[in-house]
């Protein structure tokens, strides 16, 4: 469908508009960061003798090393388990008849609603009986737990626009649900799931109530609590602060900038499905490789009907005029 000059014209505006606001914070935080220290920057502005040690100061004054390795160790205890746990999960919701499933999934759709912020205190007692209080395991349980039912629903909303013909091809070649989702459905999901463990980091990376209420050890802690060590009770040094603010923010972006086509193409899923199962547009001719233990006849293809036999004539005689 082709699009007139002036639609193109407007996208294209809004698009760059987009891209200028997203990149002023940046530009901003930037700036500030190489100013003097003990400065109050002012707007953007750039000085001719750029300040690159403030990096390395607040680097060392916020004692980040600590906190860094802190925060690898949760986001290698949550991501992976917070990805293995929802793709389960969404494709049992997805395709398998579970009992109360549409319960289940109302159940996480509130759990989603209630503020995260009141789920603090209980978590501090259920934690405290555990007997995990100011551990990792205080971090690493919690966050997998809280973002289970996002991951869960994410996962579920792919596995569900997945065909059945795929899932009909491998009972007929005899790939029970296991086989299906490992040969199958996890290799198709990698976009969506790519694009759950990026959020998942994000929420992971960046979560600080959490750890200042259960982890009494500063060293315990994650790397945003490193930025409590540039504001203090009278003054807050501005560029340290967004020195800091950088050093914590540069694993994200450069994660999004790894991975950012498989983000992109979970986000467009859902509309590319749309656009395939509109009247009109063909289906591909080519059928899906079904993978199998032991026979090698694949790709798959359906059944080819028998030709019937012309009127007059009887298989295995020869027709005569």
């Amino acid at each position: 469908m082709k699009q007139s000059m002036s639609v193109r014209t407007i996208g294209n505006l809004v698009l760059a508009l987009t891209i200028i606001f997203s990149i002023i914070p940046f530009i901003s935080m930037l700036s500030a960061a190489l100013q003097p220290q003990g400065s109050m920057p002012t707007g953007i502005q750039f000085t001719t003798t750029p300040h690159w040690e403030n990096f390395i100061d607040a680097w060392n004054i916020a004692n980040i090393t600590p906190l860094l390795k802190s925060s690898l160790i949760l986001v290698i205890g949550v991501v992976p388990a917070v990805i293995l746990f929802s793709a389960l999960g969404g494709y049992a919701m997805a395709q398998l008849k579970v009992p109360g499933r549409g319960l289940i999934m109302l159940l996480f759709m509130i759990g989603l609603t209630i503020p995260f912020e009141t789920l603090v205190t209980p978590l501090y007692y259920e934690v405290d009986a555990m007997g995990i209080l100011n551990t990792r395991w205080a971090l690493i349980l919690p966050m997998i737990g809280l973002n289970m039912p996002f991951g869960i629903m994410w996962m579920r909303s792919h596995f569900e626009q997945m065909p059945r013909d795929l899932m009909e091809a491998a009972s007929i070649d005899g790939a029970g649900h296991w086989r299906t989702f490992v040969s199958i459905q996890l290799p198709l999901a990698l976009p969506t799931l790519s694009s759950l463990g990026i959020l998942t980091f994000l929420s992971t990376w960046n979560q600080f109530l959490l750890a200042v209420v259960l982890i009494n050890d500063p060293n315990k802690r994650t790397m945003a609590g490193a930025l409590q060590s540039f504001v203090g009770q009278y003054q807050t040094d501005v560029v340290l602060l967004n020195a800091g603010a950088l050093l914590i923010m540069a694993p994200t972006m450069i994660l999004f900038i790894i991975l950012q086509r498989y983000f992109i193409r979970a986000m467009l899923a859902g509309s590319v499905k749309a656009e395939r199962l509109r009247p009109g547009n063909a289906p591909p001719a080519a059928g899906p490789t079904i993978p199998s233990g032991r026979r090698s006849h694949y790709p798959f293809r359906p059944p080819v009907p028998l030709s019937l036999p012309a009127a007059g004539v009887v298989p295995g005689r020869t027709r005569t005029g």
